[in-house]
């Protein structure tokens, strides 16, 4: 058994999420982290809601709420859409908690005594109506680079180069259209360059990575710039510096905070489990190898993790060009693999609030089956290019396959069963054909297992599927319903029919947990096959106001492995396992999508 990190990109809750966000954090990491599971890891699965920097106290003004008063409603929104979806975290928390914000100040004292964080004097953007701070991500504009005309002040989405507001040509606030003013002001600044080689050289050892993350990565060191890593802001980490600690115009700025969150996520999970040093298995070196970590998030995060977040765990342990001591942390690993997805579009167009091109996680479930989604994410979402998501082609995927291939094996297989022998039927003499069927299902164990571990999960669930249309094809070819005259054949088909669902319903667990459960039922099973995450309220362990986390126990459930069915289990005639979805509900999506139509 080994220690598996995975760790998920961390929604912002500035409200509630779409689609298209599950589809490059949600669903991915959680299939990944329930077969880890199931194979024997150890797993440790941690995220939270990011709950600081500007479009939170822009969203917050908006309203006539605090900044925490917004966080607060949106943090439970998120928590329990994710609750819906069957997200097996360990622990989702937030990063507006005491230990969050103790872990992140520790990093930046850590970066600031090995010397890679300096002050510097830069200048600052003003809105001149207002005489606020105009954050780099509001402020909007050509890249000098490259010349794309909706660069951020932060960073061009276009090239992905690091940019800095003041160099952007022709700026404009994004706020109220207005050209910002410049200011002289002192921050404090990551140095980034004097990571590049150890950045190049950790690069180049990896192995196995998604062609575009490592290529992406690779370019953004030939132009690595020193790069501010706090802001004019009331919201946010306080710098903890004398001097610094306690004004009120300074904080540490949302990026570099964010991405600590994984590690202050470990440390709290690892407090309130009981073992405080617990989180060390999944971020110390193993001189016996691992742990290993995973990263998971859409394309327009790679930047933070397979550059900015590795430079500060090289820079905490004292493995940049400056060197220095590690921190009272220790020594702490670079990411395994950072496991980016592509984007999702919306009927051909991308998603967005303002224009309804959207559907949030709750307003889907409120409709939807939840593993609906997750096949859909699964079979045909954004792993390695962007994809739109149709209704007509939700429609078909859900009633082509999930209804009548999968649903359709379990359902007439668990009938005749049923009735004909009100259990688990034994199995006879084995044929040619049995065997063959066994033997297709026994063998997935390895394929699709070993192309979960690879991300390649689209190729997993077409094998799993792969799978179950052989058993369908068997019953059809095999015709039980035939065999009223010969019920020593007829029970051993169903046998073998029942071994095959009870194999590919493995197979399905991490992609499908919620069907999972309800088919480990239907074949007679008692007890969790499929375990699933609790939302419960916690007090913060420093202080602070009380919030709600995802976490479960997911130590029980079905292992990765065939378990042989048990003849005479009772079995009842089954209730379908998914809904067949009426066509017209692709007019009415589409209606609600653009209600001027």
């Amino acid at each position: 058994m080994s220690h598996v990190l995975a760790a998920v990109a961390w929604p912002y809750a500035n409200g509630p999420r779409h689609i298209g966000h599950v589809s490059g954090f949600g669903v991915p990491s959680d299939v990944f982290s329930r077969y880890m599971r199931m194979a024997g890891h150890d797993v440790l699965m941690v995220s939270g809601t990011d709950e600081h920097g500007t479009p939170i106290q822009v969203q917050a003004d908006k309203e006539g709420v605090t900044p925490r008063e917004l966080a607060d409603r949106y943090n439970r929104v998120i928590v329990e859409d994710l609750h819906g979806l069957g997200l097996s975290y360990d622990l989702f928390t937030r990063t507006t908690t005491g230990n969050h914000y103790a872990v992140v100040q520790e990093l930046f004292e850590g970066l600031y005594r090995n010397g890679y964080i300096v002050p510097k004097v830069t200048m600052g953007a003003i809105s001149p109506s207002t005489g606020r701070t105009l954050p780099d991500r509001y402020i909007e504009g050509t890249c000098p680079i490259c010349g794309y005309d909706s660069a951020r002040g932060d960073q061009c989405d276009n090239c992905g180069n690091q940019l800095d507001p003041v160099d952007l040509i022709n700026p404009r606030s994004k706020i109220n259209g207005e050209t910002p003013r410049f200011v002289e002001t002192e921050h404090f600044f990551l140095d980034l360059p004097a990571f590049a080689q150890a950045l190049g050289k950790w690069l180049d050892s990896r192995e196995g990575w998604r062609p575009n993350v490592l290529r992406f990565s690779r370019n953004l060191l030939d132009d690595l710039q020193p790069r501010a890593i706090t802001r004019d802001l009331e919201w946010g980490v306080p710098i903890p510096l004398e001097g610094w600690r306690e004004r009120g115009d300074k904080r540490i700025y949302v990026w570099f905070d964010a991405v600590i969150g994984y590690l202050s996520a470990s440390i709290e999970w690892a407090r309130r489990s009981g073992d405080p040093e617990a989180w060390r298995r999944w971020w110390s070196e193993d001189p016996a190898g691992g742990p290993a970590a995973y990263y998971f998030m859409g394309k327009d995060n790679i930047v933070f993790h397979s550059v900015i977040w590795p430079s500060l765990l090289l820079g905490y342990s004292g493995e940049g060009d400056r060197g220095g001591e590690p921190g009272g942390l220790g020594r702490l690993n670079l990411p395994t693999e950072v496991v980016s997805s592509e984007f999702l579009t919306m009927e051909g167009r991308k998603f967005s609030s303002s224009r309804q091109v959207v559907i949030y996680v709750r307003d889907f479930l409120e409709r939807y089956d939840a593993d609906a989604l997750r096949y859909f994410i699964a079979v045909a979402g954004p792993e390695s290019q962007d994809t739109d998501f149709t209704w007509a082609e939700f429609l078909r995927r859900n009633n082509d396959e999930l209804v009548a291939g999968w649903g359709n094996l379990v359902n007439r297989s668990i009938s005749m069963a049923a009735k004909n022998f009100g259990a688990i039927p034994p199995a006879g003499e084995l044929t040619a054909e049995d065997r063959a069927l066994l033997e297709t299902a026994r063998a997935a164990y390895g394929s699709v297992g070993s192309l979960i571990e690879k991300h390649r999960q689209k190729q997993a669930i077409t094998e799993a599927m792969r799978v179950v249309g052989e058993a369908n094809k068997y019953l059809s070819d095999q015709a039980p319903w035939k065999m009223k005259d010969d019920p020593a054949r007829m029970g051993t088909v169903l046998h073998v029919a029942l071994q095959a669902v009870s194999d590919c319903n493995t197979l399905l667990t991490p992609f499908l947990p919620h069907s999972a459960q309800k088919v480990h039922e239907l074949l007679g099973g008692t007890g969790v096959h499929a375990p699933m995450p609790s939302i419960v309220e916690v007090e913060d362990l420093d202080g602070g106001p009380a919030y709600p986390i995802l976490t479960g126990d997911y130590s029980t459930g079905a292992r990765w492995e065939s378990v042989p069915v048990e003849a005479g289990r009772a079995l009842a005639p089954p209730k379908p396992v998914f809904r067949k979805l009426d066509p017209s509900i692709v007019d009415e999506e589409l209606a609600r999508l653009d209600p001027a139509n």
